[in-house]
């Protein structure tokens, strides 16, 4: 087993309890047999950013692209760091994050103004590449942008995660009340 995270904070430390690093050692790593040099994530405290961004596009090269792409939607749309925007990059990227994902992501800070303004990511080009994908949305604030991209099937760089229309293998899981808005408006309701 090869793992690619899809996105760090930029500036927060590998050992920081609030960077992705430690959050998925804490979480996941330390509780599975992965060897360590099988696990990759981006390094947001690099000395280059630009060469780590490269760096890591080059790691998920060698290993041969993505077999399976987990993801999560935030309530815009995005999927890894990828905002909404004119224009989507295909590689990995440094990205300022929207207001959307700063708010939302507060909870796992001390205040908003603690969130990372910037962040590492594994860009769309590369998502899209995996041979299959995996979309998870959960919880009543995710309802809205579920409604959306199943609604209206249109691809737009204002909702990143509409791309996954175009991926020939994409599962999308989400729980009732991320879907409930959706439901209602087919009229699948339940009672």
């Amino acid at each position: 087993v090869i793992t690619f995270n899809l996105d760090e904070y930029l500036g927060l430390s590998p050992d920081d309890e609030r960077s992705y690093h430690y959050y998925m050692y804490s979480n996941f790593f330390n509780h599975v047999n992965v060897k360590p040099e099988n696990i990759h994530i981006p390094n947001g405290v690099a000395e280059d950013i630009e060469e780590e961004c490269r760096r890591y596009d080059e790691a998920i090269e060698k290993a041969g692209g993505i077999d399976l792409q987990l993801l999560g939607i935030g309530v815009n749309g995005h999927i890894g760091f990828n905002e909404p925007g004119e224009e989507l990059l295909a590689h990995t990227h440094v990205t300022t994050l929207a207001p959307d994902t700063i708010k939302a992501n507060a909870r796992f800070f001390n205040s908003e103004d603690e969130v990372p303004r910037k962040a590492i990511t594994v860009g769309l080009g590369t998502i899209m590449k995996a041979k299959k994908i995996v979309l998870l949305a959960s919880g009543k604030e995710k309802a809205g942008i579920m409604a959306e991209l199943l609604g209206d099937n249109a691809v737009s760089t204002k909702v990143p995660a509409s791309f996954l229309l175009l991926h020939p293998d994409v599962t999308i899981v989400m729980d009732e009340e991320a879907a409930q808005i959706y439901l209602e408006k087919k009229g699948e309701v339940r009672a």
